[in-house]
């Protein structure tokens, strides 16, 4: 269970634009540069945002992309299901059938309740409190 780069990117890009909300239209050649993402590679991924709704764009010279609703009403959940095919966290971490009463997986237990913290992480979430605890520290400095 990996997220994929288009996912990763999507959410950097996303993360970014919760912060500079109240700037408007930002152009996917800024954001491109100042994540240092390959900018045709980025435009894909935007596009897809932009055609699931989360963001939109302007096009022309001044033209860009921003959030299309509020920053603390987009959960990291709308970013993953938008840009990963299938994203699942596995039922057994060892990759285990999955048996009627789980006596098949040692690691049942303590997996069941990390992978309930991740869902309930993911489905949470929102850019708005990502954006106010990344405060340039970690997703604009890689």
């Amino acid at each position: 269970m990996s997220l994929s780069y288009s996912c990763i990117y999507g959410l950097r890009a996303s993360v970014l634009l919760a912060g500079r909300q109240e700037d408007g239209f930002v152009t996917i050649r800024e954001i491109s540069n100042e994540l240092d993402i390959s900018f045709h590679f980025l435009t894909k991924v935007l596009q897809r945002l932009t055609n699931s709704d989360i963001l939109e764009s302007y096009k022309g010279p001044n033209g860009g992309v921003k959030l299309a609703k509020d920053a603390s009403n987009i959960t990291i959940r709308e970013i993953i299901d938008c840009l990963e095919e299938n994203f699942i966290i596995p039922e057994c971490a060892l990759g285990l059938p999955i048996f009627q009463n789980h006596e098949g997986c040692p690691f049942y237990e303590d997996w069941r309740e990390l992978r309930g913290k991740i869902e309930k992480v993911v489905d949470t979430l929102t850019l708005h409190e990502l954006a106010e605890k990344d405060k340039k520290k970690f997703i604009y400095n890689r």
